[in-house]
């Protein structure tokens, strides 16, 4: 089941329907945008000889040109690499070095050079909206390439405990009982006619540009290429029934807006990827009414643990309506979802312990990374990292992540990664990376740090070094200097102790 049919049966049964939006203006139909996807398909076989299986990476904005990229590879047989166009160029070259891309697509207006991304298997970058690029559409169409559900469609590159990325390896059948999931548990009150790509194609919002495809709606790109408040307002009022992903620190800053441009439009404002305050949520619902959907997921089972729909959020008179806005919903109907102890044995209503899940949604493994597979999948299950509990009526809670994951704006920033580009600037002797609440970002960065003997604090240096060398948003947002990090007997830092120290600091800084 090669899910590039997803896009022919779309571009036969809804010919003339648009299917791409730039803005407030339609651009393309289900039969344009199918037919453009089978001609780069037969250039990408037989002009550039890539062959079933070649990964293919895209950096880019949010265009419309990501879905005839998207739907032109898996149409050929080939596996999309999306990365996240806000990280830096050299996390650009690791994760197109682990998984072997032999092309990669690139938004003509990011800032920096392709010439400073590589790959040893890297042979051509193409930058999307140049004459080189339109000329891959001169092709005749060709044949979907045969794929049976279980090869691989989609590889997700996810920070992990080590620093380097992991590639979640996600397959067609994968994709699909995601995209069941995403009619039956997420966006399954009423129907949606348009997604609106306000958050990073290359995360959720392209993934669920897959169930509209499959349904024959249109997929609206802002013409900023993303988010920006003003424009998503505009947006809400030109297109009826419209639904889109956003992370809560979106949420907030829609919410907190000046603007009062009517919303009548808005079907559906689907949320994740980061903590939702609940007052936070109680704005939200105040400003746009109980249209909102809740999704827990991770790279690794794209979008599909658990979720809380619109209904269970307008039945504000339930005695434990709080309570429920306070969790992540209930498990998604493609997955089974438990919480264990460290044996694995199941644990019991109210009990805190590791969410693990199992169903057609988790990935097969990670790319090229048997040793982290055997550790994350076990016996069937996926297990996440994440510690939560089971209420009474199944409503999931997450307590806390084990492996000290931060969630920024909605994005994964990994404390290690931090810590080993940190303690090789000149300034740095020992550092240890925490994340504390923060109430427009979710969570903050800060780097606990002890100087080389003399040095003093120069934190404008130490944030140039980070810009210079990751991606920016991933820097902290606080230094504090200390002594000497608390250890246990073993050498190890207790960061336990780091966020008790950095929850009793009398300043705000």
């Amino acid at each position: 089941m090669n899910i590039a049919n997803f896009l022919q049966r779309s571009g036969r049964m809804y010919h003339d329907s648009y299917a791409l939006a730039l803005g407030s203006k339609a651009i393309a139909t289900y039969g344009q945008l199918s037919s453009r996807a089978a001609k780069l398909a037969g250039t990408l076989l037989e002009t550039l000889n890539l062959a079933a299986g070649d990964r293919v990476a895209i950096i880019a904005k949010n265009v419309p040109e990501y879905l005839e990229i998207i739907y032109g590879c898996w149409h050929a047989g080939l596996i999309i690499v999306p990365i996240n166009a806000k990280l830096h160029a050299n996390e650009y070259s690791y994760i197109l070095r682990d998984s072997g891309a032999r092309l990669c697509f690139l938004s003509d207006d990011l800032s920096f050079s392709s010439k400073s991304i590589d790959g040893p298997d890297l042979e051509k970058v193409i930058k999307i909206g140049t004459p080189t690029y339109d000329e891959l559409f001169e092709c005749e169409e060709v044949q979907i390439a045969s794929r049976h559900g279980d090869m691989i469609a989609w590889i997700f590159y996810t920070s992990g405990t080590t620093g380097q990325p992991k590639g979640a390896a996600l397959t067609h059948r994968n994709l699909l009982a995601m995209c069941h999931c995403y009619f039956t548990d997420v966006d399954c009150e009423g129907v949606s006619k348009a997604i609106l790509h306000v958050a990073p194609m290359s995360h959720g919002s392209g993934l669920y540009s897959l169930a509209h495809i499959m349904q024959g709606r249109v997929n609206v790109f802002p013409e900023s290429g993303g988010f920006d408040v003003q424009e998503v307002f505009k947006l809400i009022t030109s297109w009826p029934n419209v639904v889109f992903f956003a992370a809560p620190t979106m949420i907030k800053w829609l919410v907190e807006s000046k603007i009062r441009a009517d919303t009548d439009n808005l079907k559906t404002i689907i949320y994740g990827g980061g903590p939702m305050y609940l007052d936070d949520l109680k704005a939200g619902l105040k400003r746009f009414g109980a249209k909102f959907s809740q999704l827990y997921g991770q790279g690794e089972t794209p979008m599909t643990i658990t979720s809380m729909n619109e209904r269970i959020h307008a039945e504000n008179t339930h005695p434990r309506w709080e309570s429920r806005m306070m969790s992540v919903g209930t498990p998604q109907s493609a997955v089974e979802v438990k919480v264990v102890n460290q044996s694995g044995a199941e644990l019991e209503v109210g009990e805190t312990g590791e969410i693990i899940v199992r169903g057609d949604t988790v990935m097969s493994g990670y790319w090229n990374n048997d040793y982290a597979s055997e550790q994350t999948l076990r016996d069937g299950w996926l297990y996440t990292g994440d510690n939560g509990f089971f209420d009474e009526d199944g409503f999931l809670t997450l307590q806390g992540r084990s492996n000290d994951l931060i969630i920024s704006g909605g994005t994964n920033i990994y404390p290690r990664e931090l810590e080993e580009l940190l303690v090789a600037h000149a300034d740095v002797s020992e550092v240890s990376v925490i994340g504390k609440p923060d109430p427009e970002w979710g969570e903050a960065v800060v780097a606990y740090l002890v100087l080389a003997r003399g040095v003093e604090l120069d934190a404008a240096g130490l944030d140039q070094f980070c810009i210079d060398n990751i991606a920016r948003f991933k820097r902290p947002k606080h230094y504090r200097v200390v002594t000497e990090l608390p250890k246990n007997n073993y050498g190890k830092v207790l960061k336990t102790r780091l966020r008790e120290i950095e929850t009793n600091r009398n300043d705000v800084s």
